[in-house]
């Protein structure tokens, strides 16, 4: 696991919130290191959430939002073949059957893709995908909107994955 550094106080806009972006990152590769595929897999009673399923998640949905919709790429594995039509959440039911490596591995590849996509991109480029607000309105986005929604969504269930790991071994940390 690499470790994770607080974001620089007197940084740029854009390092501060790839800053706050690795850091959230980092947290949540923190909450899923050293545990087996069954503890990874292990659900608690009131919520079907798995921290392989929030790994797996997180890697969709980042890709997602960078990849495909701010440069318009088209999806690659595993969601270009995932069987979304059939399931819709396939990513947190899937995830269960993957490798904790695999799982950390896709997280880290996809992070790094972001980081290598957006190098040379500027906060207020906008993306070529509009994002969708109902059945036929869209509105534009910029790079800057997408980390700040990256960021959120990571932070977020980073408070899910630590009622899920208190419950798996009691380990506990911010």
């Amino acid at each position: 696991m690499s470790e994770r550094v607080d974001p620089d106080s007197t940084a740029d806009e854009k390092t501060s919130l790839l800053q706050y972006l690795d850091y959230h990152r980092e947290t949540l590769l923190w909450k899923t290191d050293g545990l087996t595929k069954a503890q990874l897999g292990q659900a608690i009673p009131t919520s079907t959430l798995t921290l392989a399923g929030l790994l797996k998640h997180l890697s969709l949905v980042e890709d997602s939002w960078i990849n495909n919709r701010f440069f318009g790429r088209p999806e690659n594995e595993p969601w270009v073949s995932a069987p979304f039509d059939d399931d819709p959440d396939w990513e947190f039911h899937s995830a269960t059957d993957d490798d904790p490596e695999y799982l950390r591995g896709l997280y880290r590849e996809t992070a790094e893709r972001t980081r290598t996509s957006i190098a040379n991109s500027a906060l207020d480029d906008l993306a070529v995908v509009p994002r969708k607000m109902g059945p036929t309105e869209t509105e534009p986005w910029t790079l800057r909107w997408g980390l700040l929604h990256l960021i959120e969504e990571t932070a977020r269930h980073n408070g899910h994955a630590d009622i899920l790991r208190e419950a798996i071994d009691g380990a506990v940390g911010e």
